[in-house]
């Protein structure tokens, strides 16, 4: 079991935690015909779209309730009943995930309190649903954020299987998916693949890959999200064959989406590696019934023919490693894999799932305390978001770019990371980081016995030079 170790200074310096309210409305943004509405101060908003704006190089929908000095000192109930009646009458979205902000918890708004009341005061909105989620800045990461907002999503709009008349595999093919964070767009399209391969109809819970995939539509414009998980699948999910959740995060969501429909649940960290794969691949096959294609097995061998391959170059390898809880648990299985070890790991915030990883420390911190630890300990690599970009320049190693945001490279909120195929190219990316940047010759061997012959000739040489310059020659 892992060591927690918690924050040792009173502020962030170079901060590697990202807040809440961003984390929950990139699970927004997974839905259709979606807009997450921030309470709070418009820089609050301003921050959240500019960040994912240059993560995933794409127009990204968010709204504020503007709140000012006055309404947080004397209420900010009609800012928000204002705000969600302006966006259900301009931009007609399907949803809007009311997520609250540092600035409206401080003041103390109960968002299901004001939520009532414009449903009573707005009776033609009905057809808008409403998710409200709490968010605050000052505690979690955008991982809890992202969790949070899921299980909001689950808690309001999939019924009880007695109410709704569902039952556990009436749709045998079908195979609800809670995404996880620590997802790309990248693994989720991968993931529908994999699971397509079984016969299998997935139904992705938040669904980015149809929404933030980076793809052009025929419409010019729209102020709302474009694909995504549509809210008539929330209906279905009593009637699917099993839940498959990736992401210790997602796991109480999970425990909700069982409690309300019956449907078993299979938990997964992850689905980085060799191990975790086949876990991934074997559930697949017994809940289809299906043997493994033949392509599997082939990616499979691949797989093991990398880490072969990588071994002489991450075997023993010292990395450095700051992300999110669920992100830092999933590099920690895979490079304990290769054999690599760990010499820092500094993680956004606490989570159970922390106590599992196998290091023997984790430190709750920023990039400045990644940095120093790196430092001390001779790291030759480190993996973390673009944020760390200045942290391994000072450190001269490589940076492998993992989580958001990603900033300073194309496509990479696009990158396959799960799977056969996606393991093996981590291990290429991660064993030619380490080829670029260390010296790997061999030194030569110099014989103690020609160093004293080496220095015996220089004396000889250096008499015989010192004889012709006093002119004995002549």
């Amino acid at each position: 079991m892992a060591e927690i170790v918690g924050r040792s200074k009173p502020l962030a310096v170079s901060p590697l935690k990202t807040s809440q309210p961003l984390g929950a409305s990139l699970a927004v943004l997974g839905l259709n015909r979606a807009m997450p509405l921030l309470h709070g101060a418009q820089g609050c908003t301003a921050f959240a779209k500019v960040f994912l704006v240059r993560h995933f190089r794409e127009p990204i929908p968010l709204q504020s309730t503007a709140m000012d000095q006055v309404s947080s000192i004397m209420g900010a109930d009609d800012n928000l009943i204002e705000a969600m009646k302006t966006i259900a009458e301009k931009n007609r979205p399907a949803v809007i995930g009311l997520l609250t902000t540092g600035l409206s918890e401080a003041q103390g708004t109960d968002i299901h309190r004001v939520l009532k009341i414009f449903r009573a005061r707005y009776p033609e909105f009905q057809n808008v649903r409403i998710v409200p989620v709490n968010t605050p800045d000052f505690s979690g990461c955008l991982e809890s954020g992202f969790a949070a907002a899921v299980q909001a999503m689950i808690t309001e709009w999939v019924p009880m299987a007695d109410d709704a008349g569902t039952c556990p595999g009436r749709r045998p093919h079908q195979i609800n998916v809670l995404c996880g964070s620590l997802l790309t767009p990248g693994d989720l399209e991968a993931l529908r693949e994999l699971i397509e391969r079984f016969g299998l109809h997935p139904v992705l819970i938040p669904d980015l890959s149809d929404s933030l995939d980076g793809h052009l539509d025929a419409e010019d414009f729209s102020p709302v999200t474009i694909g995504g998980t549509p809210l008539s699948a929330f209906a279905t999910l009593g009637d699917a064959a099993a839940t498959l959740v990736i992401g210790p995060s997602l796991y109480p969501a999970a425990e909700v989406l069982e409690s309300r429909t019956g449907v078993p649940v299979h938990r997964f960290d992850h689905v980085l590696g060799l191990d975790a794969n086949d876990r991934m691949i074997m559930t697949l096959a017994g809940i289809s019934g299906r043997t493994v294609p033949a392509r599997l097995e082939r990616q499979r061998a691949q797989l093991q023919d990398a880490l072969l391959d990588t071994h002489f170059l991450l075997g023993q390898a010292r990395i450095a490693v700051g992300a999110d809880p669920d992100l830092l648990h999933a590099f920690s299985e895979l490079l304990a894999e290769t054999g690599a070890e760990i010499v820092a790991a500094v993680a956004s915030s606490r989570a159970p799932v922390l106590a599992r990883t196998p290091l023997s420390q984790v430190r709750i911190g920023d990039l400045e305390d990644l940095e120093d630890l790196a430092r001390a300990h001779g790291a030759e690599m480190v993996i973390s978001n673009s944020h760390a970009a200045e942290t391994a320049d000072r450190l001269g190693i490589p940076l492998l770019r993992a989580g958001i945001p990603q900033y300073d490279r194309i496509g990479g909120y696009q990158r396959t990371w799960i799977g056969y195929g996606g393991s093996r190219q981590l291990l290429f990316d991660m064993a030619n980081a380490l080829l670029e940047q260390a010296n790997h010759g061999v030194d030569p061997y110099h014989s103690i016995y020609s160093r004293k012959a080496d220095s015996r000739q220089e004396a000889s040489h250096g008499a015989a030079q010192a004889f012709a310059n006093s002119g004995r020659w002549h």
